[in-house]
């Protein structure tokens, strides 16, 4: 039986985890509430399986549990930080406040197109525009507030606009308060990637677009700009970081 990798993706609501052979073909993927992981893991996915790495991004302090976990069924852990070391080189001036996410999506997309300039966009609590230059270099970019985050703005902030869903009736001329609110933030949203992947587009020659993110399924036939959809970038990333720091997972 081949060893397969763990990579886990802790995000503020679900934790997402894929499974990964030896050619770096993902086998299993789950998506779990925190509270599930640790008897998920010990009663679904070591059973019947044997593991040569495993590593863990996450943007919360609830880790260490499953962190202790993975460390008995392999030795071979990585919990990505500021300090891991990286398959391309990080620019970032300020790395320690830089989101571990987010450089798992660049080092994804530097392996999948190495002869592009790549910008990833991923589409969840923010948005954030994550630029990866084809000299192996991760940039940068820019982060701005998400859909649902734009909606709660407009009703946190005023004294009358409603709380607003991000799902419900959506077109451009909306007919109620409710359908304008959500017109502003989907369509305004989609509006403000195109403008955003238009100027790094008109800089770079050989670019490169990438969708991603839990809210990257509302953008689907919104958008004008040319891009690839992958929603599993973000884990192939940390594979890739993973195989990095421990030469024997490759």
């Amino acid at each position: 039986m081949s060893a397969s990798k763990i990579c886990i993706d802790w995000g503020n609501s679900l934790v997402k985890i894929a499974l990964f052979d030896q050619n770096d073909k993902i086998t299993d993927r789950y998506v779990l509430n925190a509270d599930e992981v640790i008897d998920h893991l010990h009663k679904e996915i070591i059973p019947r399986r044997t593991f040569s790495g495993a590593i863990i991004s996450s943007v919360t302090n609830q880790h260490n549990e499953l962190v202790a976990a993975l460390q008995e069924i392999t030795p071979n852990v990585v919990v990505l930080n500021s300090k891991t070391s990286l398959p391309l080189l990080n620019a970032y001036s300020s790395s320690e406040t830089l989101g571990a996410d987010r450089i798992a999506l660049a080092c994804a997309a530097n392996a999948a197109f190495p002869d592009k300039n790549n910008l990833v966009v991923c589409v969840g609590t923010c948005i954030t525009y994550n630029f990866i230059g084809k000299n192996r270099t991760f940039r940068g970019g820019a982060i701005s507030p998400g859909v649902q985050m734009r909606l709660t703005a407009m009703h946190e902030h005023t004294e009358k606009l409603p709380h607003v869903k991000v799902n419900g009736d959506l077109m451009l001329i909306g007919f109620d308060t409710e359908t304008g609110m959500r017109s502003g933030a989907v369509n305004g949203t989609a509006a403000e990637i195109d403008g955003m992947i238009a100027m790094y587009e008109a800089q770079f020659p050989d670019f490169n677009a990438i969708l991603t993110g839990g809210e990257a399924s509302l953008f689907a036939g919104k958008l004008k700009s040319k891009i690839f959809a992958d929603p599993e970038i973000l884990l192939k990333g940390l594979n890739q970081i993973l195989k990095h720091n421990v030469p024997q997972t490759r």
